[in-house]
């Protein structure tokens, strides 16, 4: 896998209240992936741009959710959410992360 694929892999943390759970229960971090990603290059990824050791990714596909608006209904976009695992004392803080 090229680097350039691999930066591109993660688009964003996803922070909710059940992704923080996840974080302190089970040491999961949450991120938004691109459609297309799979497992492997979502594992390469974490530890590429992280620098941590990673155990487990799952990947679900989020259906977007039709909504009102004043135009008549519209669809929200569907996207790809990934559960990465990170290993026995690994963590990724957000806030000091570059």
């Amino acid at each position: 896998m090229n680097k350039e694929r691999l930066y591109k892999v993660i688009l964003s943390p996803v922070i909710s209240e059940k992704s923080t759970m996840a974080a302190e229960v089970s040491n999961q971090v949450v991120f938004k992936v691109i459609s297309d990603a799979n497992k492997a290059e979502i594992h390469a990824a974490v530890e590429e741009m992280f620098s941590v050791k990673v155990d487990d990714v799952r990947v679900l596909n989020v259906k977007g959710k039709t909504k009102r608006t004043r135009f008549g209904m519209g669809r929200r976009s569907d996207w790809k959410k990934a559960y990465v695992r990170l290993a026995q004392g690994q963590e990724i803080d957000f806030a000091t992360a570059e």
